[in-house]
C-alpha cells in the first residue's frame, strides 16, 4: 500500500471520528444543561429559603451546608442534598421518637386495637384516644416532610445526572479535539508524501539478502 493512501486513511477517519465525538459532545452538553435548567426552574417553584443564620439552632449550627446556605433560595441541586438531609432529615428525627411514617402506622393499629378492645366507658379509652389522636398528627407531619425531602432528593439525583454529562461532554470535546489534531496532521503528511512512496517497503540491503 502506498504511504500516502495510508495517510489519507487514517486521516480522514481520525477526523470523522472526531467528528462524532463533537456530536456526541453536543448532545451531552444539551442533556447537562436541561438537567440544569429544569431542576432550578422546579426548585424555585417551591419558594423554599434557607433560615437565616440568626435563626439557626445550635443543632442546625453543626451543619456547614446549612450555615454556608443561610438565607438563600433553594435552586440547586446540592442546595436540594442539604435542605432534605441536614434540615428537614434532622427535624424528623425530632418527631415521634425518630419513627418512620410506616413505623408510626403500626402505633396506630396498636392504638386502636387496644381503644376497640376496652369498654367505651372505660376511663383509660380516653387517654389511648388522646394518644391516638397525637400519633395521627405526628404521623401527618411526618409524612409531609419525607414527600418533600424525597422530591428535594429526586431533583438532587437528576442533577447528579446533568453533571456527569457535563463531564462526559467534556471529556469527548477534549478527545474530539486530540482525534482532529492527529487527522489533520495525518492529512498534511499525505500532501507532502511522494504519490511513489511505499508503506513498510523493505530496503535494499534487505532484498538482497532475500535474494541470496
Amino acid at each position: 500500500m502506498k504511504r500516502k493512501t495510508l495517510d489519507l486513511i487514517v486521516g480522514f477517519g481520525l477526523v470523522v471520528l472526531a467528528g462524532l465525538l463533537l456530536v456526541a459532545g453536543l448532545v451531552l452538553t444539551s442533556n447537562a444543561n436541561f438537567a440544569n435548567d429544569y431542576v432550578k426552574t422546579q426548585l424555585s417553584q417551591q419558594q423554599i429559603t434557607f433560615k437565616t443564620a440568626d435563626t439557626l439552632t445550635a443543632e442546625e449550627r453543626k451543619s456547614a451546608c446549612l450555615v454556608q446556605n443561610a438565607g438563600q433560595q433553594l435552586t440547586t441541586g446540592k442546595q436540594a442534598e442539604c435542605y432534605a438531609n441536614e434540615f428537614i432529615g434532622l427535624h424528623l428525627q425530632s418527631i415521634a421518637g425518630g419513627k418512620t411514617y410506616s413505623q408510626l402506622g403500626d402505633v396506630q393499629t396498636e392504638l386502636k386495637a387496644k381503644i376497640a378492645a376496652l369498654p367505651k366507658d372505660d376511663p383509660a379509652a380516653a387517654d389511648l384516644q388522646k394518644q391516638l389522636t397525637d400519633v395521627n398528627g405526628q404521623r401527618e407531619t411526618v409524612f409531609k416532610g419525607e414527600s418533600l425531602r424525597g422530591m428535594l432528593l429526586t431533583s438532587y439525583g437528576f442533577s447528579e445526572f446533568g453533571a456527569k454529562a457535563g463531564q462526559a461532554a467534556l471529556v469527548a470535546y477534549l478527545a474530539a479535539g486530540l482525534l482532529f489534531l492527529l487527522g489533520a496532521a495525518g492529512l498534511i503528511h499525505a500532501i507532502r508524501t511522494p504519490a511513489t512512496a511505499g508503506f513498510a517497503v523493505p530496503e535494499p540491503a534487505a532484498k538482497e539478502l532475500i535474494n541470496a
